[in-house]
């Protein structure tokens, strides 16, 4: 990819950006949210089409207008939001769209090619299954096969570890390595340091649009990487000051719940969280992490236990009484859940508060007042936007993230429920998440951190609970709590 220019309104995502990909490399693109590095292989794979620029494959020019254009040249992509169809199956989610077979599917056929593949790359899968069934990791393992598939023999994984846990990051990058040692380019977009490093032959860093550099991970570490992305040196350990709680806030006695699909979600949860202090939530995904914040913030009902908020009783309160006691939120789904995707970056900054003042005046809405109110926030939390008029659904990952944070913290909570609030962010927008949170345990807030990330739990955490099956299987302090310990309660073990 030569000289790739695309500009959006107001924003020049990619400057004259020069990218190549050889055959047989896994390459990575590393960059910060809003870097560039989905918008250029976007462009790759003919959902974008560039302002400028030439694309060479396989020595000659090409012209890509559509993603079926890219297919036919062998070029398939992973997105980091997946594109699957969850009623049908593995299998008919892997065909669609295929020429061929027309109209005489022989499914037997498809299920024995689909096991070939899954047993070759490691990345078993049942081809029956359907996709509302299964696992994040193995609907990726999905999206992965579709292209493996269709023999496309280049390869754009947009963000793949974001919703995985460590052993299914592990697996990725054996497949990842097996790919390439069959002759095919494999792009890896990602903004973790220590990932591209162990994965990758070679590392091209993106900032503001641009290409700063390419390097071999033996000619570079995660310092320099991270100086690279951001232009400035990154605080990897933040400081922050000793433990000291303050009251009860949030209380939880003997909690039950159930789960979307009819099932016990959580199993006589006890907890309490204190004014000060940071508790992190240990567990590997889909253990009752969801439904215990849900609890929380009054999103979902118990059927057995009770919740207390200030020594109240709020077993049987509203969101709206959540909200009003202080409680704010920082959901997983921070596009279907966290924001209103049509909705501008000054509407979304007042979803908590448009009902009352400055920015209502009876039943009419101040606007002038909100477009401050957004400005101000928009400069406080270095929220990349055009203006506070751009709907949402035009920012990055990062950004967005930081425009939930900047709601939520900027109502001075009593608590904060924060679910995998650096999931898919860069480091930089990391360490300033992690900031903004201690920040706001040391003016007295209570912060319940839901993390499937242990560094991330260990570093910033006071106390540390596992969750497993939708049980609290231990409570540890800071000192008493390590990666070994911890993970080893995550497996269901007491960790003794």
């Amino acid at each position: 990819m030569r000289r790739i220019i695309k500009s959006f309104p107001g924003v020049v995502a990619n400057d004259n950006l020069d990218f190549q990909l050889l055959p047989g490399e896994v390459h990575a693109l590393l960059g910060e949210n809003g870097a560039g590095k989905t918008t250029l292989m976007n462009i790759l794979y003919g959902l974008y089409r560039p302002d400028s620029g030439q694309i060479i494959v396989k020595g000659r020019e090409a012209k890509i207008n559509s993603p079926r254009d890219a297919m036919q040249l062998g070029i398939g992509m992973v997105h980091q939001h997946l594109k699957l169809v969850s009623t049908h199956s593995v299998a008919e989610n892997i065909i669609l769209g295929l020429n061929e077979p027309r109209f005489f599917l022989k499914m037997d056929e498809v299920h024995d090619r689909i096991h070939e593949l899954g047993e070759r790359y490691g990345l078993p899968v049942n081809p029956q299954q359907k996709i509302w069934q299964l696992s994040m990791g193995e609907r990726q393992r999905v999206e992965i096969l579709k292209i493996l598939f269709r023999e496309s023999d280049i390869l754009v994984l947009d963000e793949p570890t974001a919703l995985l846990a460590p052993p299914e990051i592990g697996e990725l990058f054996a497949a990842l390595r097996r790919m390439a040692s069959e002759g095919r380019g494999v792009v890896f977009i990602s903004h973790k340091l220590n990932e591209v490093l162990e994965v990758s032959d070679r590392i091209t860093v993106l900032r503001r649009g641009r290409a700063v550099d390419t390097r071999r991970p033996s000619e570079t570490n995660t310092a320099e990487l991270a100086n690279l992305m951001v232009g400035r040196p990154v605080l990897f350990k933040l400081e922050k000051k000793p433990f000291s709680p303050g009251a009860g806030f949030l209380e939880l006695q003997n909690v039950e719940v159930m789960g979307d699909k009819g099932l016990p979600a959580l199993k006589g949860i006890s907890l309490e969280i204190r004014a000060g202090e940071i508790l992190g939530l240990a567990g590997v995904a889909g253990n009752g992490q969801r439904e215990l914040a849900e609890v929380i913030t009054g999103l979902r009902r118990l059927t057995k236990g009770k919740i207390y908020v200030n020594g109240l009783d709020f077993t049987s309160s509203s969101p709206l009484d959540f909200l009003s006691a202080g409680i704010s939120y920082v959901p997983e789904d921070r596009q279907g859940v966290g924001s209103v995707a049509s909705m501008t970056v000054a509407e979304n900054l007042v979803l908590r508060e448009y009902r009352n003042g400055p920015f209502a005046r009876n039943i009419w809405l101040d606007f002038k007042a909100i477009d401050e109110h957004a400005s101000q926030l928009v400069s406080e939390f270095s929220i990349m936007t055009p203006d506070t008029r751009n709907p949402v659904q035009n920012l990055s990952g990062g950004n967005l993230q930081k425009l939930i944070l900047a709601r939520e913290l900027s109502r001075k909570p009593k608590l904060i429920v924060a679910e995998h609030p650096t999931r898919g962010l860069d480091v930089g927008a990391t360490e300033y998440v992690h900031q903004r949170l201690i920040q706001a345990r040391e003016q007295g807030s209570a912060v319940l951190l839901i993390s499937e990330d242990l560094d991330e739990i260990l570093t910033l955490g006071d106390n540390v609970a596992v969750i497993y099956e939708g049980k609290l299987v231990g409570l540890l302090s800071a000192q008493q709590a390590s990666i070994e310990v911890v993970g080893m309660m995550m497996a269901g073990s007491s960790g003794g």
